[in-house]
């Protein structure tokens, strides 16, 4: 492979670990600005979604001007196409963070909702699973991991399991008291966001699959 070739796959991972840094940090905010009802931290988490997505136009730019000049073949073709797919994922997943911000400051402004989030509702231990599963993705592309791509894969399960709980724990809350209601819909909502981050992180994951074997993800599970 010619140097100024490798420079440029280089860079390209480089840049997608900064935008995968800057998706985990949008998340991060949301979240924790949900949980602390911190208007700055919402604030912060929306204004990463508009970096984010100068990021993915700044990436898909290089991949195209890489494709371009270099017409790469075979394996490093896949490597190019897979990383354009990725940051199509974490732009989105930037949304949902951004979408997760502006949902909690209407839940931040009712008394009943924030108090909800304090409870033992397992939001919390959703969005930790979906960074969790975001940052292994994106370091399994730039390592060429296979065994880490697919471990992220089935870790998907985890984050499904525990919208699942959220959810229970949601329908429980609205049995016991329906003056929940509305509350427990936005709370709701927000695990459906992070549900989402980790689908989103499961097709990243699959993208390196891909990178690699020439074969989505989700074709080699069972």
């Amino acid at each position: 492979m010619r140097d100024s070739y490798r420079k440029q796959l280089e860079t390209l991972h480089t840049e997608l670990i900064r935008m995968g840094a800057l998706c985990e940090d949008a998340i991060a905010s949301a979240v924790k600005g949900m949980l602390e009802e911190d208007e700055a931290f919402r604030e912060k988490a929306i204004q990463l979604e508009k970096e984010i997505d100068l990021k993915e136009r700044e990436i898909e730019t290089f991949c195209v001007r890489l494709l371009l000049r270099e017409q790469p073949v075979a394996g490093d073709m896949r490597q190019i196409t897979a990383a354009q797919r990725i940051i199509s994922d974490m732009e989105r997943i930037g949304d949902q963070a951004a979408d997760i911000a502006e949902l909690s400051s209407f839940i931040a402004a009712n008394p009943m909702a924030a108090g909800l989030i304090r409870s033992d509702i397992h939001i919390g231990d959703m969005a930790r699973a979906a960074v969790e599963m975001l940052s292994g993705s994106v370091d399994s592309f730039v390592a060429g991991d296979l065994g880490k791509a697919r471990g992220v894969i089935e870790y998907d399960d985890v984050v499904d399991g525990l919208f699942g709980k959220v959810k229970s724990e949601l329908i429980e809350l609205i049995a016991k008291n329906s003056g929940y209601g509305g509350q427990c819909l936005d709370l709701l909502m927000i695990a459906k966001y992070l549900e989402r981050i980790g689908d989103h992180a499961e097709n990243i994951a699959e993208w390196v699959v891909y990178s690699i074997t020439g074969n989505r993800g989700h074709e080699q599970r069972s």
